[in-house]
C-alpha cells in the first residue's frame, strides 16, 4: 500500500464516520440530477447471485403530500388528534422524499440476500449524498408497513417489501454522536 493510498483510506473513513442521519433540513431542494447520480451510485452496491434487488420511488410534490397525509392520518390514531399537526409540520419541513423497495423471493434466504443488498445500497447513496452535502433519514416507522402505503406507490406488496422512506435535503442540523470502542463489539476466535 503506498502512502497515498492510505491517506485516501482516512479520509474515506472520515466520511464513514462523519455522516449522520438528518432530521432538520434547510428548506433548499436537491436536483433530481443529484438523486439520481446517487441511484447510479447504490447500484453498485454487492447483491448476491446480481438480482438486483432494488426499485427507487421518487416522490414529487403531489406524491409526498399523499404521504404526509397518511402519516399524520397513522399519527393521530395512534397518538391523538393534537399530534397531527405537530407531524404535518415536521415532514412539511422535508424538502425531498424517495422510497427504496426490495424484490421479494419465494426463497427465504434469496429474500434474506436481497434486503441485505438494498441496505449496501442505501448505505452507497447516503455516503454519495453526504459527500455532496446532502443528507438523509431513513425512516421504517408505520407507514412503511402500511398498506395504503403501498398502494399509494403503485408497488406490489407480493413482489416487493419497502426498505425505507428516505428524507433528504440540506441539513439544518448535524447531530453528534459517538460508539462503543472496538472492544466491546469484537469477539477474537483462536
Amino acid at each position: 500500500m503506498q502512502a497515498s493510498d492510505s491517506a485516501h483510506a482516512e479520509e474515506f473513513a472520515s466520511v464513514l464516520r462523519g455522516r449522520r442521519s438528518i432530521d432538520l433540513f434547510a428548506a433548499d431542494a436537491v436536483s433530481d440530477e443529484t438523486l439520481k447520480a446517487a441511484i447510479e451510485v447504490a447500484r453498485w452496491a454487492p447483491n448476491h447471485r446480481l438480482t438486483e434487488p432494488w426499485r427507487f420511488y421518487l416522490l414529487g410534490r403531489k406524491s409526498m403530500s399523499a404521504v404526509i397525509d397518511l402519516a399524520v392520518e397513522l399519527e393521530i390514531a395512534k397518538k391523538g388528534e393534537k399530534a397531527g399537526p405537530v407531524r404535518r409540520a415536521r415532514l412539511a419541513g422535508v424538502p425531498g422524499m424517495f422510497v427504496l423497495s426490495s424484490s421479494r423471493s419465494d426463497d427465504e434466504l434469496v429474500d434474506r440476500e436481497n434486503y441485505a443488498a438494498c441496505c449496501c445500497a442505501a448505505q452507497n447513496l447516503m455516503l454519495y449524498l453526504w459527500l455532496q452535502g446532502i443528507g438523509v433519514k431513513w425512516t421504517t416507522g408505520g407507514i412503511t408497513r402500511d398498506r395504503r402505503f403501498y398502494d399509494m406507490l403503485g408497488m406490489d406488496a407480493v413482489r416487493e417489501s419497502v426498505v425505507g422512506l428516505f428524507w433528504y435535503g440540506v441539513p439544518k442540523v448535524v447531530p453528534t454522536q459517538a460508539r462503543r470502542p472496538v472492544a466491546e463489539i469484537v469477539t477474537e476466535l483462536g
